[in-house]
């Protein structure tokens, strides 16, 4: 049943089923646990209004997609604090994987999907950052959580902003123009549509654990639909959800957070935020 659906995936990329950047957790559960994700994920919005998605790996350094800060934007990062309440904060400066190729879309790019953005100032107490280097990898058949700020359907834009989860299982890598772990509904494995990135939750965290033990495994590139759809409205979300594995990249994250941090006390940063215009 895996193989079969990992086929099914490579000849959906292949030809064309609406890949797209990921959105919205759809068919996930919002989330209202204080202590559980709204503690380190968060949303990025950029002076393009665009938004994505995010995990606070320091207090002041969230990783994200590279395809999410590939514009040379404002962007601020907001988080959710123990009342439910919005923090927003500037982001100073932005870091894309040096084997990312800007242009492309999420799933025709050749490179590595990850970003870092430092933050203005760092985040408080109220937020417990992830941190990468307790990484593991994503065995084939290992059960995952899904959590981002995306929409709950492509045609419901008003519903993004809201923090919600989702439970999926991995089916395996797959390569296509660079090589992703893929993860769906672990009840319809992509057949009908299930839960699943939407847009909106690009580059937030794909997890293992749970409340309390949460580990940050991967971090979402883009997503495709269900195999069997509406041929009228196809869509891009409910069937499979593309992940950068964090685990194969965490010397590059440890090595580039530690430039960044030079950077804030005068070293060099890859480029500096625009700070977003007020209104």
């Amino acid at each position: 049943m895996l193989a079969r659906t990992l086929r099914a995936a490579a000849l959906g990329a292949s030809l064309g089923l609406v890949p797209a950047s990921a959105g919205a957790v759809i068919q996930g559960e919002v989330s209202r646990d204080p202590n559980g994700a709204r503690a380190f994920v968060v949303r990025i919005e950029s002076t393009q209004g665009e938004i994505c998605s995010g995990t606070l790996i320091a207090p002041d350094l969230v990783l994200t997609a590279a395809h999410c800060v590939m514009h040379r934007a404002g962007y601020n990062v907001i988080a959710v604090d123990r009342a439910f309440r919005q923090r927003r904060v500037n982001a100073s400066a932005v870091s894309m994987h040096p084997d990312f190729v800007p242009g492309t879309t999420p799933e025709e790019q050749p490179g590595v999907d990850l970003a870092l953005i430092k933050l203005a100032q760092p985040l408080g107490a109220d937020f417990v950052p992830l941190d990468p280097r307790g990484a593991g990898s994503i065995g084939t058949g290992d059960a995952v959580d899904i959590a981002g700020f995306g929409v709950v359907a492509e045609n419901r834009r008003n519903t993004a902003r809201t923090l919600r989860q989702a439970h999926l299982v991995s089916i395996g890598s797959l390569q296509v123009a660079n090589r992703v772990t893929v993860v769906t509904d672990r009840r319809r494995f992509a057949e009908t549509a299930g839960a699943g990135a939407c847009l909106g939750d690009s580059g937030g965290p794909i997890l293992s654990g749970g409340p309390g033990g949460y580990r940050i495994v991967g971090v979402v590139s883009w997503s495709s639909g269900a195999l069997q759809q509406n041929t009228r409205r196809r869509t891009a979300c409910g069937g499979f959800t593309a992940v950068t594995p964090v685990a194969e990249h965490t010397g590059w994250i440890a090595s580039r957070a530690a430039e960044l941090s030079q950077a804030g006390a005068g070293g060099r940063s890859e480029w500096m935020a625009r700070p977003p215009r007020t209104r």
